[in-house]
């Protein structure tokens, strides 16, 4: 009798065996296509309220400018950074405009940023920045270079500051958070930045650009 039970056990085990094995693979799947994605600059799935990531700094080094060139850095030990970082994920999510780049950030001085932002309008879309005016005269300040590029700048000229930091992406992502876009921001700060694809909140956001853009036109 116990020979004649066993066989059923076996195949019960076999069986489950063989779902663990699937649900694996399935994970691995899911696994690879997530990082493939990442590498590729694509966003991830809006989660809970529309949040696609949080970056979060700061960096221990700022990327290495040499990994885009062909072959990568090949550099003896290069003191920037080779693999990605909160700042690369920034400029991916930054540099993945095609139509419209809204900005408004109290200060701009980080080159990395700045040479996507100037990129991004000789390519032809459409770049709008609003900044406070006592950083725009600061040393290091890149509104000057926007400028002459020909990118439309406004600024207050209120004895308040302009304090936002927030950028709308062709009017489907919002970059929002505590992030100045400076090289100290990027590696010394502790600062976040909120990726959010939320329709209502990414609206509300662009109506106070809006507001602040013809407040600031004098």
């Amino acid at each position: 009798m116990g020979g004649c039970l066993s066989r059923p056990a076996e195949k019960y085990e076999t069986d489950k065996d063989k779902e663990v094995a699937d649900l694996k693979a399935q994970v691995d799947q899911l696994q690879k296509a997530l990082t493939a994605a990442k590498g590729s600059g694509a966003h991830a799935a809006p989660g809970k309220g529309g949040v696609v990531e949080t970056l979060f700094f700061p960096d221990a080094k700022l990327p290495c400018r040499n990994m885009k060139k062909p072959g990568g850095c090949r550099r003896k030990n290069c003191e920037y950074a080779h693999e990605p970082t909160s700042l690369t994920r920034f400029l991916d999510y930054l540099g993945s405009a095609t139509r419209t780049l809204d900005i408004c950030v109290f200060t701009i001085t980080n080159d990395d940023i700045s040479d996507v932002v100037l990129n991004l309008h000789q390519k032809g879309v459409k770049v709008r920045i609003i900044t406070d005016n006592d950083q725009s005269s600061t040393q290091g300040s890149d509104i000057a270079k926007f400028r002459a590029a020909g990118i439309p700048v406004r600024q207050d000229h209120s004895p308040a500051h302009m304090h936002h930091k927030f950028a709308i992406i062709d009017g489907r992502l919002l970059l929002n958070g505590s992030f100045n876009w400076t090289r100290q921001a990027v590696t010394g700060n502790n600062e976040n930045v909120t990726v959010l694809s939320d329709l209502a909140l990414i609206q509300a956001f662009q109506a106070q650009f809006n507001k602040l853009w013809s407040m600031f036109n004098t």
